[in-house]
């Protein structure tokens, strides 16, 4: 879930339950929370951990870098929450669909690092933050042949929605990039190891699902893959 600070209380928005339970999966909202127990506890009855977007940033500490002054607030719970739920989905391979933040936690708990504001640390970049309407394609994206991505379009390139300052630098371990902007920034990854299904989008397929072949497509490989725990 998601931690609002202005009324201390956590929500989600409605698309990923709806996105889930279209695909034949049963949605479970996680409270946030650093107790690892209950954490692991949740952890052993999932069948799949899909991290979803947030209006915070990852901790750049986290990562070895200094706050860049463009970041954005920091909330520790909510990070903590997703570093520890990926530490067990990673141990019990249990599949795992990473929107948004939720891309960039996987990488970063991987290893990797990230732009901390695209605008002002990337040359060049196409807009990121669209704004209203939300669901609307906005920006191209080219996508590796082979990958899970590429077999689920169905083509090279597509158009993708876009709400986001922040991006993928440096890869994390065992994942690779899977599509890319026409500005370079990293717009998709997946893990290297075929036997533990694991995917990362910079877009949100939450919110076009409905209208959107590839949105849909992500949602019902996730809940395939977590049937199977691939």
């Amino acid at each position: 879930m998601r931690l609002e600070i202005e009324t201390d209380r956590f929500y989600l928005a409605r698309h990923y339950s709806e996105a889930v339970i279209a695909s034949g999966g049963i949605p479970v909202h996680i409270p946030l929370t650093e107790d690892a127990t209950l954490l692991g506890d949740l952890a052993s009855r999932i069948d799949g951990l899909l991290l979803p977007g947030s209006d915070s940033d990852v901790d750049p500490l986290i990562y070895g870098e200094e706050p860049h002054p463009k970041l954005g607030r920091v909330i520790p719970v909510k990070e903590a929450t997703d570093l520890l739920l990926l530490e067990y989905a990673e141990a019990r391979k249990i599949p795992i669909f990473g929107i948004c933040f939720g891309m960039q936690a996987l990488n970063v708990f991987r290893g990797g690092t990230l732009f901390q504001d695209i605008e002002s640390q990337f040359e060049e970049p196409v807009r990121h933050q669209q704004g209203s309407p939300r669901d609307r394609e906005s920006h191209s994206i080219s996508i590796e042949h082979d990958s899970i991505l590429a077999r689920l379009a169905g083509t090279a390139e597509t158009v993708v929605n876009s709400h986001h300052h922040q991006a993928v630098k440096s890869v994390g371990n065992r994942l690779r990039t899977t599509a890319r902007a026409r500005d370079g920034v990293i717009e998709a990854i997946e893990g290297s190891n075929t036997e533990h299904f694991v995917i990362g989008v910079q877009w949100h397929p939450e919110l076009s699902w409905r209208t959107n072949d590839l949105s849909k497509s992500l949602f019902n490989e996730f809940v395939r893959a977590s049937s199977l725990k691939i």
